[in-house]
C-alpha cells in the first residue's frame, strides 16, 4: 500500500483503473492501411507494461467515409478493423492496463482530396484554416447517416474487446456544432445552445442504445475556446453539466481553446518554453461544478504537476502523454523510488510535428517510441565485457556511451568542450528552448551511475584514442557550421552559431539567411532582433523553416513578428562583398530571371554543418573494419561482424553529424541502434 495520490486506484462505473495516471488519445500514426497492426500494438503494450492505469488509443479513428484522416489514423468504419482491436486490447489487457479508444467525424478538419474524395461536411461553410478544405453545409440526411457511422463505429470497438470509447469533440465535427463560430444552420441544429447540442446528444443516444450501460462513454471537448463569437467559459460550463446529467456519458476530458490555426493548435497543446499546466485550473472548476469523474492532459510533462493535480483534487485522472512517448515506464520507476531515473519530456513536440506533416510520431530523444518491434526500452546485457571510446559528448556520443555502458562495457569519452551537450548546449542558450538541456542531463546522470569515464577540454586525436586500447570507437564528434557557400565573400559572414553562443554581436541591420531551414536560422534571428536590429530573413526555398514544423514555429512567429521581422521567401544569397562599412548582399533565384542587390551591416548564414571526421580518418585503416557499417546488419539488429583489415585493433565507426548534418533524433536512434548490438 501507499499514500501516493498517483497511485491509488479509481473506480470508473464498474471498470477499476489500477492508478491514476493514464495516456490520452492521440495519433502516433503508426497504423498500416488504416488498422492498429503489430507497431501499433507494441506502442500501446509497453506502456500498459510500463504501468499506466488506462492507455487510450488513436488521436480519433474515423467513424465515416467522408471523414478521411489527414495523416495514418485507424479507420473504424471498416469491420476488418475489429479482429486487430482485439488484438490490441488483450495484448494491453494482459499487462494489467485499461484501453480505450477515441472516436470522431473530423467534419470540416480534413481535406476533400483525400480518402473517397468526398466532400467535407459541417454545419456552416466556414474553411478551417489549417486544412484549407471549403466544407459542403450539412444537411439533415448526412446527420442521420453520420450518427449511425458513430453508433456503428462504437460497436465495432466494444466488439474489439475496448473497455469503452471517448468522443473527439474539440474542432471536430461535435464542436463545430457546439461553436456559434462554426454553426450558422437554423433550428433544429443551429441558433440556441439546446440547438447546438442536439447533434452531439444524438450521437451519443444512438452510441449507449448500441453498446448498452455497460461500456465507458466518455467525451473530450473545449469548456472554452478563447475565440471572439465563440465558445465562452458559461457556456462550456453549462454543455459539461448537460453531459453529466445526460446519463450517456461516463466521464468528461476537458481541455481549453481551439485547434484551427497552428497557433492555437499550440496553445491548447503546449510546447516547451510555455507554461506547464496551463488548463488544469479550468478542469479543476469543472470537476468542482460537475462533481463527475474529470480526466485532463495537457502539458503536464513531470510527476510531480502531476502528483498535485490528483492531490489538490482537481481531476480524478491525469494525463502524462507525451511524457509516456519519452518514457513509457514512468508508474513502474514511481513505484520503484526511482523518479529520478525517468526520462524527461523536454516539450521538443518532435512527435506531434511529425504527424502533422505526414510522418510518424517520434520522440526527440527515446528513439525506441514507436519502434517497439525493433527498438528496446530496456538494454540487454552484452556477453563479453568489451572496452570502447566514443568521441564527443553530444546527444548521439552519450546514447552511445549509455547503451554501451548500460550493456556492460567499459565506456571512455573524449569530449572537446568543458561541458558536455554539443549543439543542444547551443540550442539551450535560448531561455524558450532550456529543457533541451534535460536530453544531455538525463544521459550524464544514467552514465555517471555507471561509471562511463569523462575526459573533458581532450580534443582527441588518434594516438589518444589507440592509447586507451579499445575494442570499439565511436566518433560521434558532430560538425562545424558550413559557411562556404557563397561563390564570393564568405569570409564577410558569420555563422548562426556566432550569433547564438554570443561570440559575434549582433549588427543593426542585419540578413540571416537560412538555407538549412532548422530551429539554428530563427533562433539567431531571434537573438538578433531582441538586441534592437532590423532583421530579414530569407531563404531560397518557397517556404522558410521548413525543418521546424508547425507548432514549433508558433512561438518564433510570436517573437518575430513582435520584433517587425521581414521574412522572404524564393531569394538566393549568392556572393557577399565590402561597400564601405556594410555588406553588398548578391541575390538570385533558383527560379530564374532575377539579380539584384540589397546592403545590410551583416549577414548571417545557416546552411547546416561540416562533419568533424579528421579523427575519423586518422583512425580508418588501423581499424578492422574500415568503419564499414553493415546496414543489413544494422536495420535486423544484428551485431556488426565487418572484418576489412584483419589486423585492425578495433572496430570504428561514426555516427550523427559526423557522417551528415542531420537533427537530434537521427544522431540518438543511430547510436541507439548501433551500440544497443555492440
Amino acid at each position: 500500500m501507499t499514500a501516493d495520490p498517483l497511485l491509488q486506484p479509481f473506480q470508473l462505473k464498474h471498470l477499476t483503473l489500477r492508478n491514476r495516471i493514464l495516456v490520452t488519445s492521440h495519433e502516433p500514426a503508426y497504423a498500416e492501411e488504416g488498422m492498429p497492426k503489430a507497431a501499433y500494438r507494441a506502442y500501446h503494450a509497453e506502456r500498459a507494461r510500463g504501468g499506466v492505469a488506462l492507455t487510450m488509443t488513436a488521436g480519433s479513428a474515423s467513424v465515416a467515409r467522408d471523414s478521411p484522416p489527414v495523416f495514418n489514423n485507424i479507420l473504424a468504419y471498416r469491420d476488418e478493423v475489429v479482429p486487430w482491436v482485439r488484438e490490441l486490447s488483450d495484448a494491453v489487457h494482459a499487462e494489467g492496463a485499461a484501453v480505450m479508444i477515441q472516436l470522431t467525424h473530423l467534419g470540416r478538419r480534413t481535406r476533400w482530396d483525400k480518402g473517397d474524395w468526398l466532400p467535407v461536411v459541417a454545419p456552416s461553410h466556414r474553411r478551417e484554416a489549417a486544412h484549407r478544405a471549403f466544407p459542403k453545409r450539412i444537411e439533415d440526411w448526412d446527420i442521420e447517416r453520420i450518427v449511425r457511422d458513430y453508433a456503428d463505429a462504437a460497436e465495432r470497438m466494444k466488439a474489439g474487446g475496448m473497455d469503452g470509447i471517448e468522443l473527439e469533440a474539440y474542432g471536430h465535427l461535435i464542436d463545430q456544432f457546439y461553436s456559434p463560430l462554426t454553426n450558422d444552420l437554423d433550428a433544429p441544429y443551429g441558433g440556441s445552445l439546446d440547438n447546438r447540442l442536439r447533434f452531439g446528444f444524438e450521437v451519443l443516444r444512438a452510441i449507449r442504445g448500441r453498446v448498452g450501460p455497460d461500456f465507458i462513454v466518455g467525451v473530450r471537448y473545449s469548456a472554452e475556446e478563447g475565440l471572439a463569437g465563440g465558445t465562452t467559459r458559461e457556456e462550456g460550463m453549462e454543455i459539461s453539466r448537460r453531459l453529466k446529467e445526460s446519463g450517456l456519458v461516463d466521464f468528461l476530458n476537458v481541455v481549453r481553446g481551439h485547434i484551427d490555426t497552428d497557433a492555437g493548435l499550440t496553445d491548447l497543446i503546449p510546447i516547451q518554453g510555455m507554461a506547464s499546466a496551463p488548463h488544469l485550473d479550468l478542469a479543476g472548476e469543472i470537476r468542482a461544478e460537475t462533481r463527475f469523474p474529470t480526466f485532463h492532459a495537457a502539458r503536464i510533462s513531470d510527476v510531480a504537476t502531476a502528483r498535485h493535480a490528483i492531490a489538490s483534487g482537481k481531476v480524478d485522472m491525469i494525463g502524462l502523454t507525451r511524457a509516456h512517448l519519452t518514457d513509457p515506464h514512468i508508474v513502474r520507476k514511481i513505484i520503484e523510488k526511482r523518479e529520478d531515473e525517468i526520462r524527461p519530456c523536454v516539450g521538443a513536440n518532435y512527435c506531434l510535428d511529425r504527424i502533422y506533416q505526414g510522418g510518424a510520431a517520434y520522440c526527440i530523444h527515446n528513439a525506441a517510441t514507436g519502434r517497439e518491434l525493433t527498438m528496446p526500452h530496456e538494454i540487454a546485457k552484452a556477453p563479453v565485457r568489451r572496452k570502447a571510446v566514443v568521441i564527443g559528448a553530444g546527444p548521439g556520443g552519450l546514447e552511445t556511451a549509455r547503451v554501451l555502458a548500460e550493456r556492460g562495457h567499459a565506456v571512455v569519452v573524449f569530449e572537446a568542450a568543458d561541458k558536455p551537450g554539443g549543439q543542444i548546449r547551443l540550442t539551450a542558450q535560448s531561455a524558450r528552448r532550456r529543457e533541451m538541456i534535460g536530453i544531455i542531463d538525463w544521459r550524464m546522470a544514467a552514465c555517471e551511475r555507471m561509471g562511463v569515464v569523462f575526459r573533458f577540454n581532450t580534443f582527441a586525436d588518434a594516438d589518444m584514442v589507440i592509447a586507451e586500447e579499445p575494442d570499439v570507437v565511436v566518433v560521434a564528434a558532430g560538425g562545424l557550421p558550413h559557411t562556404e557557400v557563397l561563390s564570393r565573400g564568405n569570409d564577410l559572414v558569420v555563422s548562426a552559431w556566432d550569433i547564438i553562443s554570443g561570440d559575434v554581436k549582433p549588427g543593426a541591420d542585419v540578413l540571416v539567411y537560412d538555407d538549412a531551414g532548422d530551429h539554428a536560422g530563427l533562433q539567431a534571428a531571434e537573438v538578433v532582433a531582441r538586441a534592437g536590429a532590423k532583421v530579414e530573413v530569407m531563404t531560397p526555398d518557397r517556404t522558410f523553416a521548413p525543418e521546424v514544423m508547425a507548432m514549433n514555429l508558433v512561438p518564433y512567429m510570436r517573437s518575430l513578428q513582435a520584433l517587425d521581422t521581414t521574412f522572404t521567401v524564393t531569394y538566393r544569397l549568392e556572393a557577399v562583398e565590402r561597400d564601405g562599412n556594410r555588406l553588398l548582399a548578391h541575390l538570385g533565384s533558383d527560379y530564374g530571371g532575377v539579380a539584384k542587390t540589397a546592403s545590410f551591416d551583416q549577414i548571417v548564414v545557416n546552411h547546416g554543418t561540416i562533419p568533424l571526421d579528421d579523427v575519423y580518418f586518422e583512425l580508418k585503416p588501423q581499424s578492422s573494419n574500415g568503419g564499414e557499417v553493415s546496414y543489413d546488419a544494422l536495420i535486423d539488429g544484428r551485431p556488426q561482424t565487418v572484418m576489412r583489415n584483419p589486423a585492425g585493433a578495433f572496430q570504428l565507426f561514426r555516427i550523427g553529424d559526423a557522417v551528415a548534418a542531420r537533427n537530434t533524433h537521427a544522431a540518438i536512434y543511430g547510436a541507439l541502434r548501433l551500440a544497443k548490438d555492440l
